[in-house]
């Protein structure tokens, strides 16, 4: 159950495709789900809505439209400056290095100083490197 979590916690603030057990097909941001599979979708296309929650007990499948953020290879490169100072956090979407600089898909959240700079250099470098 642990690992399902993990999973679906990847799939938050990411395009997806949603097919309900009546067949019918939502596209936006999931931007919420709970233990029930519950969602929220935002920004949700063709259907003239900004914002949709699905019951879990109508959701057929929840398909990944975009590539989710690599954080174990971001993770892999920042323990090479910083070894054994690394963890990744999947439940909250971060990388924690030294306790004390949190890093998300969009930068640096939390810190500040030498280590957080060069934390943000090696993620400047990863972004620019994975969007080729």
């Amino acid at each position: 159950m642990r690992k399902f979590g993990e999973e679906t916690v990847q799939f938050l603030g990411k395009k997806v495709s949603v097919e309900t057990s009546d067949q019918k097909i939502y596209n936006g941001t999931l931007t919420g789900i709970d233990d029930k599979l519950n969602i929220v979708l935002d920004h949700v296309e063709s259907i003239g809505t900004l914002k949709v929650i699905i019951n879990g007990t109508f959701i057929k499948e929840i398909k990944l439209m975009e590539k989710p953020f690599d954080f174990k290879a971001l993770s892999d490169r920042i323990a090479r400056v910083f070894p054994g100072l690394v963890r990744i956090r999947e439940d909250v979407g971060a990388i924690i290095v030294m306790d004390k600089i949190k890093v998300t898909q969009a930068g640096i959240e939390e810190g500040s100083g030498l280590a957080a700079d060069r934390v943000r250099a090696i993620y400047d470098e990863f972004i620019k490197e994975t969007k080729k």
